[in-house]
């Protein structure tokens, strides 16, 4: 069987507490519940959990929805999005099947990164490393005015900003999400084609903004 790999990349440093950490929280809850009903997603998804704060780490490595396990998420310390690339880079070289002469690999990464903040270490290095590696849709979202769109953009051509990191916004964020992997769930499975535009994903909702 094919997989189709997700990666949420989170930003867990100390500008998240409060609201916004337990908004995250929800949201991944949501996310989860959303996508156990969706039989497309459910043969095929299989989720991993990547947070950055002063440190980059893998939470849950690549697990099938049905078995996935909610991380603690919490909020302390800096931002280190290179770090968290460089992180993603090596985990999708060890944990996504190739292709090769003899069996199909894993269908392209699908990645949600999620920030509030400028980059406290060397980004560019991590872009680097990130950019050594084949994802399929990767979409970034700058939750907050807080967070540098200019710097998002160069890890992805799609990237989202949300006006506040307030709960019903992220949950809303989250919601699209789920929508959004559905949708790939349901290419793969039935179509055997992967997403490779915004413009195949569900619309965003209001308060998900795309930055142009």
């Amino acid at each position: 069987m094919r997989r189709l790999p997700v990666y949420l990349v989170l930003d867990t440093s100390g500008s998240m507490t409060g609201e916004p950490i337990e908004s995250l929280k929800n949201g991944v809850q949501v996310l989860i519940s959303t996508l156990r009903q969706d039989p497309y997603a459910l043969e095929t998804a299989y989720l991993s959990v990547i947070t950055f704060s002063t440190s980059a780490q893998q939470l849950v490595p690549l697990t099938e929805l049905s078995t996935f396990q909610m991380p603690d998420l919490q909020a302390a310390g800096t931002t280190s999005l290179g770090e968290a690339l460089n992180l993603l880079a090596q985990r999708v070289e060890v944990e996504v099947a190739r292709t090769t002469a003899e069996q199909k690999g894993d269908w392209k990464p699908l990645v949600f990164i999620m920030t509030d903040g400028e980059p406290t270490d060397d980004w560019q290095r991590g872009l680097n490393e990130y950019r050594k590696r084949k994802f399929g849709m990767v979409i970034a979202c700058a939750a907050g005015r807080a967070a540098n769109t200019n710097v998002l953009k160069q890890v992805t051509d799609t990237v989202v900003q949300l006006d506040t990191a307030d709960s019903s916004t992220i949950k809303a964020f989250f919601k699209w999400v789920s929508a959004s992997i559905s949708t790939g769930s349901q290419k793969v499975e039935s179509g055997g084609q992967e997403v490779t535009g915004l413009n195949e994903l569900p619309p965003p909702p209001p308060e998900v903004n795309v930055v142009v």
